[in-house]
């Protein structure tokens, strides 16, 4: 017997190649069937999902979580039932000092996939910046004996480096962060931004397999030039490094990603998202998703740069419908466009396509709808956004509807003289 089974839907599986209407069965929170025509009468519970985009649970591999656990982190429950992404991967919000923090209070109590990449930095992400600019703090063998401690949630090594965030010491924290990774044997994201350091500096400390973060920013010298991507970053392309959107708050130009696509460079698609990014322009991981089509990317390939390809880049066992995975599901209903799509420059394309998620599961169970906490006082909102979130505010107060006619009920209450004195409650 099944505990639920999804029919009719159009289930799109990069990771297995497999694209068309099909129905999925779940058993003990594991996918139990993928099939045309699957028996109803063998599922406890069926749901019709005709019409809707059936994905593997989304994976965001570049996230900032641990709400009111420094400046950047944001709770994931509340964006997570309404969008379908059910792996996160936290971007270095924690180093050797907090990553324990990281666990006990966002991992191991989340429904949700929580994953990590350990900071440098043994201070992490508390501040909005800065986390470089004492090296005392980038102790790489204290690094590597907490992340071998947490060897199960940590998946990488991360490193913001920009002029902002390293100070005086230039490539110094990135060489640490080198040699941190290459001790885990795990993956190095570095963030590029304003430099110096700029890209020509980075390139020559990543190798195959290590990401490069924001690699659609409009703010990083040396991405792409008259329209073209640089030789640095075909280099890079060359040298298998993998190329991560993390669109955030301030590093999404669609003039920079369609040069790269134009080029053959497809990036994963991340969001960046953080307490700031929440309010826009990022806002979730369908919404960017939307951009990246907006810029020309299939739907396959969007679709494959949210599932299969981040498990794959942090070597995580999500992304996937395959007999016997995890039964982490997102259902969208496919919404036609064109709809506008902004960069945080306020380059505006337009969307093919709006994926609007209907229900995400993890481990088959699907998720309650959770709401998010008022921003705090460090974040910057615009006029539109403090009217929006006040909006939101006012929507989850009334969203109540209380019923108030006797024909709404299926047992109207009996009067006290019909009532059973035993029914008292």
């Amino acid at each position: 017997m099944w505990d639920l089974l999804l029919h009719g839907g159009r289930v799109i599986d990069p990771a297995s190649g497999s694209d068309g209407t099909a129905d999925i069965a779940v058993r003990d929170g594991k996918v139990a069937a993928v099939g045309g025509g699957l028996p109803r009468t063998r599922a406890a519970r069926t749901v019709d999902v005709s019409g809707r985009l059936v994905l593997p649970g989304l994976v965001d591999m570049h996230t900032h979580i641990g709400h009111g656990a420094g400046y950047w982190g944001l709770a994931p429950e509340p964006v997570a039932w309404r969008t379908g992404v059910t792996t996160w991967v936290d971007a270095g919000s924690a180093g050797a000092y907090t990553l324990a923090g990281l666990r006990r209070g966002v991992a191991d109590p989340s429904p949700l996939r929580i994953h990590a990449m350990i900071n440098v930095a043994g201070t992490g992400l508390v501040g909005r910046t800065g986390e470089h600019h004492v090296l005392e703090n980038l102790d790489v063998a204290t690094a590597a004996a907490v992340a071998a401690d947490h060897a199960d949630l940590v998946r990488g090594v991360k490193a913001r480096i920009d002029r902002h965030t390293v100070g005086p010491h230039g490539l110094e924290p990135l060489r640490r962060a080198r040699q941190l990774a290459d001790h885990l044997g795990k993956p190095l994201m570095v963030h590029i931004g304003y430099g110096p350091p700029h890209l020509a500096d980075v390139a020559p400390l990543l190798g195959e397999g290590d990401i490069l973060t924001h690699c659609a920013t409009g703010v990083a010298a040396g991405l792409v030039a008259d329209g073209r991507p640089s030789e640095t970053l075909l280099r890079l392309r060359e040298a298998g490094v993998v190329f991560d959107l993390g669109h955030g708050a301030g590093a999404f130009d669609f003039n920079v990603l369609e040069a790269e696509l134009a080029a053959g460079i497809t990036p994963v698609v991340s969001t960046d998202l953080h307490i700031r990014s929440v309010y826009g322009p990022a806002y979730d991981l369908p919404t960017v998703m939307g951009k990246a089509m907006a810029a020309g990317m299939p739907l396959a390939d969007t679709v494959a740069a949210v599932t299969a390809r981040p498990a794959r880049a942090l070597g995580l066992p999500s992304g996937t419908l395959a007999v016997g995975a995890d039964a982490d599901i997102a259902v969208f209903e496919p919404q036609t466009g064109p709809f506008p799509a902004v960069d945080v420059h306020g380059g505006v394309r337009e969307a093919p396509l709006r994926l609007v998620n209907t229900a995400t599961y993890v481990a088959g169970r699907r998720l309650s709808p959770s709401t998010a906490e008022p921003p705090p006082a460090w974040v910057p909102l615009s006029p539109a956004q403090h009217q929006a979130e006040a909006d939101r505010q006012a929507r989850v107060r009334t969203s109540v509807r209380h019923l108030d006619r006797p024909e709404d009920f299926d047992e109207p209450f009996p009067r006290p003289e019909q009532a059973d004195p035993g029914d008292a409650r």
